[in-house]
Parts: structure tokens; sequence; C-alpha cells
């Protein structure tokens, strides 16, 4: 997300980190804290546990101070999770 979009550390705002119910071995936000993320806001919490949702997912996201537009803007989506884009 970071490359992609061109991002600088300092640009970050905060991020939000949501997980499905069945990840809840760590915190998302330690793995950003161990990169050295010490000035940023970061927030876990769970997706809704909604029967026939996708399992084993983690959503970003990341409000950043920027010139682009929405548009220009690059969601990165792995592994199948596209489909919540779609069906968003």
């Amino acid at each position: 997300m970071i490359r992609a979009n061109e991002v600088r550390i300092d640009d970050i705002v905060c991020i939000w980190f949501t997980t499905t119910p069945d990840l809840n071995a760590t915190f998302p936000a330690a793995a950003a804290r161990a990169m050295g993320w010490n000035d940023v806001a970061l927030l876990c919490g769970h997706e809704m546990n909604v029967p026939g949702a996708l399992s084993r997912c983690l959503r970003i996201l990341m409000l950043i101070n920027t010139t682009k537009k929405n548009n220009e803007i690059v969601h990165i989506y792995l592994k199948g999770t596209e489909m919540l884009r779609e069906g968003a």
C-alpha cells in the first residue's frame, strides 16, 4: 500500500486494522510498531462475524494526507479478497 501509493510515513494520519474473528493471535498494529511506525495512530478491531463471510482476512484503512484524487489511489487486494470490493 505504501509503495503503490508513494506514501511517506510522515503522510500517514492513522491506520485502522480489522481482522476476522478467527485471527486473534496478535495485534496487527504490533507489526506496524515493529516496522518503526511509532508516531502513527494505530487501532485494531474485529470485523462483524457474518455467516459465510470471508475468513482469515486482515483489512487496513489508512488515512493519509495527499493531493491525489480518489481515483488515483491504488487499493490493494490479495488472495481472493477482490470480492470484498465487489460486495461492498
